[in-house]
């Protein structure tokens, strides 16, 4: 896969077919979307094209309101990259990007950069200066233009419509089994293994821990059920999420994994943590053989969990 940032370049010998939208996520409905454009690609000899934001737009549209994001860029490319997706363009979206209006982006970007004949797109993507473009002006300009478009309708799980909002809101909560239904797989959280302070090594115990990136959205403050994937494997695990102690700086949020079955040096390496279930909040403890003893707990209902998902 081949990925741009700011400029594309697509061979002159080439038409394509593009889907747009942030895919913060890549939920259900995005994949819906990539899917039908993927096929349509396919089945019409066009380079497959996904046209996304390295920020998401609220960033810049709404600055006093942060939107914290459920995946990095490179973690959205790397999943891109799975679906043998064959072109990945981020955009920066700045103050002067989102003042362009929605006709100038069809021609400047859909025509003149991407040389589009079938655009894909989400049943409420907007685009252009305040959002004014939507699918019907998209329609309007295919004719003029001579580009197909595609509308994705709604993807909904039961009575709710996914969307990385309402996804969002249950990873913030802690409610993973509903953050599972609506992304079509764990939410998972990819970084470097950095050094602490060995508390959990002494207490027989010993963690890997992550420090995500601060515009990441992450799951309320407890303990939960996860596996880790390192280098190809998986393990079972159980993961605090929090102000930890294992850094002096109590601002920072971290992600403390303690891998089963895991023995070896992890510093420098490159994990990733998916959440499955959430265990219990953060408690304070009298004495470290309380803290002890329910580290045992937590890791003898990983166990239990593990039974039951193979099990049923």
């Amino acid at each position: 896969m081949d990925i741009f940032e700011n400029d594309i370049r697509i061979p002159d010998t080439q038409q394509c077919g593009v889907g747009l939208g942030n895919f913060d996520g890549l939920h259900r409905g995005h994949m819906a979307l990539i899917n039908t454009l993927l096929h349509e690609c396919h089945v019409n000899n066009l380079r497959s094209v996904v046209y996304t934001f390295k920020k998401h737009p609220e960033h810049i549209l709404r600055k006093e309101l942060f939107t914290p994001l459920i995946m990095t860029m490179e973690h959205k490319a790397e999943l891109l990259e799975r679906t043998g997706l064959e072109t990945l363009f981020f955009q920066e979206f700045d103050e002067e990007f989102s003042r362009i209006p929605a006709e100038n982006f069809v021609k400047e970007i859909l025509i003149n950069k991407l040389r589009s004949k079938l655009v894909v797109v989400g049943f409420n993507y907007r685009f252009g200066y305040m959002g004014k473009g939507d699918a019907d002006l998209l329609r309007k300009m295919g004719s003029k233009y001579g580009f197909r478009v595609i509308v994705i309708p709604p993807v909904k799980v039961g009575k709710e419509v996914v969307s990385s909002t309402l996804i969002r809101q249950y990873i913030m909560k802690g409610q993973m089994e509903k953050a599972f239904e609506l992304l079509g797989r764990y939410f998972s959280v990819p970084g470097k293994v950095v050094k602490g302070l060995k508390m959990g090594s002494k207490m027989g115990f010993p963690t890997a821990n992550i420090i995500p990136e601060k515009f990441l959205g992450m799951p309320a403050s407890g303990v939960y059920i996860t596996r880790t994937q390192y280098q190809g494997k998986w393990y079972d695990s159980v993961t605090n999420v929090g102000k930890s102690p294992t850094i002096k700086n109590d601002n920072v949020t971290t992600i403390e994994t303690h891998m089963m079955g895991f023995t070896g040096e992890l510093y420098g390496e490159d994990i990733e943590v998916f959440f499955l279930k959430k265990l219990r909040n953060e408690k304070h403890f009298k004495t470290r053989d309380e803290l002890i003893k329910q580290i045992r707990t937590d890791v003898e209902k990983v166990q239990m969990y593990k039974k039951h998902l193979y099990l049923g």
